[in-house]
């Protein structure tokens, strides 16, 4: 599965779609840049999460929304419903840990 670029306008829609990994980050952002492959090769390996994208510049709203105040920041949505968030750059095994927790 590909990751989804996510923004106010399908926001709503995309986190009710069972379990959602958002990633909030920016172009700007070095450990981004770094996370943005981890993620996608996790999503390509996984059918059972929707994993998107959040532009942290362009998506304002969002990431006020949500007081991201660093990025990278993870967040993790079950059923509409934010269960937790990670700050900074992590491993493959890091967020598939922070996934199944």
């Amino acid at each position: 599965m590909s990751v989804l670029e996510v923004t106010k306008d399908n926001f709503t829609e995309t986190i009710k779609s069972g379990t959602v990994l958002l990633d909030f980050g920016a172009q700007r952002c070095g450990p981004c840049r770094a996370l943005a492959p981890i993620i996608e090769e996790i999503a390509e390996e996984t059918d059972d999460i929707t994993f998107g994208k959040v532009d942290a510049d362009e998506e304002f709203e969002l990431t006020l929304q949500f007081g991201i105040r660093s990025i990278p920041t993870l967040l993790l949505f079950r059923d509409g419903e934010l269960e937790r968030r990670s700050i900074g750059l992590l491993s493959k095994d890091e967020v598939l840990e922070f996934i199944s927790k």
